[in-house]
């Protein structure tokens, strides 16, 4: 079964050192890291230069050289694991990485990726969504809401898959038949919530999307996984939509993170200021940890500027003032509104007049109604000016 897995001889050989005893990607990130990036060279180093690493004792330093012996049927093991899930394999730096995630410090080594991932494609606008497992209600239907809509506008919807606000922050992005990725904390093998077995088969059978996961692929879930899983949330994101978050929830992590070492836009939903479920977020908010949204078009407006640094290279500090308008859209958006300011036109025209594919420019007529530039009626669009 093992040879019918298409992965590059770097990633399997990645794969091997994930592989080992005690190891676990964010330190076999670090021993990569001392051997200069080589995997050969690791499995070749002594005891003591192992142990010379941040935080790799002689306990770990010894199993994983011990087991560097034996490496050959731990990733066959691993390999039929993933053919028989139908996941790839992809290596930082290789095609296919998401070039988002890998500006990160300690982005992961390797990335399991089950279904269809095309962040140069369909998925070049993430955001990710996310909140507490304990949510309200009123957190379901926004996260549901916020999902739908920015999910309609081409952005794909990023979350962690738990209980809560990102269960629905999936199911949203799926009603309004946009895409979505679900960042898990356990192996590809395993589901977790076992009750979201349905919506991950959606997402990967209806080609929607992608679960992703750095972890092999029998790893079962646990409370240490989660905090290294929130930062490929927010790595994988343009920026970090919270919901509702209680003043332990995870998705603070994901702020943090999001604010401080990915340099991504956090944006805060507000919630009751009476209820337990919103005083992580509303705490959040008075400390000035994020911009207030309560609109998915504040959501657009925000991601504009990184989006264009990310895919078009018009990028603007955020800190500087504004550029003016007619520079500050993109150039599918341009030709649209170029287009529109002669008169009221259909989805088939503008593609045809335009010559942008129907994705893009069906992306950029929702985002273009969503910030106010154009309407809608019917099959129809006009400028909001004409």
């Amino acid at each position: 079964m093992a040879e019918t897995v298409a992965f590059s001889g770097r990633a399997r050989s990645m794969l091997g050192l994930m592989l080992l005893p005690g190891l676990g990607p964010v330190r076999a990130g670090r021993v990569l890291d001392a051997f200069g990036g080589s995997v050969d060279r690791a499995l070749g180093a002594s005891h003591a230069a192992w142990t010379a690493i941040p935080g790799i004792g002689n306990t770990i330093a010894r199993r994983a050289l011990e087991a560097s012996r034996d490496l050959g049927p731990r990733i066959e093991r691993e390999c039929e694991q993933i053919a028989r899930h139908g996941v790839s394999l992809v290596a930082i730096g290789e095609p296919g990485y998401p070039p988002l995630l890998s500006e990160i410090p300690a982005a992961p080594r390797l990335l399991y990726i089950r279904g269809s991932l095309d962040t140069n494609g369909a998925d070049r606008y993430p955001v990710a969504v996310v909140g507490s497992r304990r949510s309200t209600q009123y957190g379901i239907e926004q996260a549901e809401r916020f999902a739908g809509v920015l999910g309609r506008a081409g952005l794909t919807i990023v979350s962690g898959g738990a209980r809560g606000i990102d269960s629905a922050a999936h199911r949203g992005a799926l009603r309004s038949g946009g895409r979505t990725i679900s960042v898990q904390g356990c192996g590809l093998s395993r589901c977790y919530p076992p009750e979201n077995t349905g919506l991950y088969e959606r997402i990967v059978g209806e080609g929607l999307g992608a679960i992703v996961s750095e972890l092999p692929m029998e790893t079962e879930p646990k409370g240490e996984h989660f905090p290294a899983r929130n930062r490929i949330i927010s790595g994988l994101s343009l920026g970090v939509l919270v919901i509702e978050a209680g003043l332990k929830s995870g998705a603070l992590i994901t702020a943090r993170l999001a604010a401080e070492e990915h340099g991504r836009e956090v944006m805060i939903v507000p919630g009751r200021v009476d209820s337990p479920a919103s005083a992580g977020s509303l705490d959040l908010l008075k400390r000035g940890g994020g911009s207030l949204v309560t609109e998915p078009g504040d959501v657009v407006n925000l991601l504009e500027a990184p989006a264009r640094f990310t895919h078009e290279g018009l990028h603007e500090s955020r800190y500087t003032d504004p550029a003016p308008e007619g520079e500050r859209i993109d150039p599918v958006s341009r030709a649209i509104l170029k287009q529109l300011s002669e008169g009221e036109s259909t989805l088939d025209t503008i593609v045809r007049v335009t010559g942008f594919g129907v994705d893009r420019v069906r992306v950029s007529l929702t985002m273009l109604e969503l910030s106010g530039h154009i309407v809608r009626t019917g099959a129809r669009f006009r400028c909001t000016n004409t």
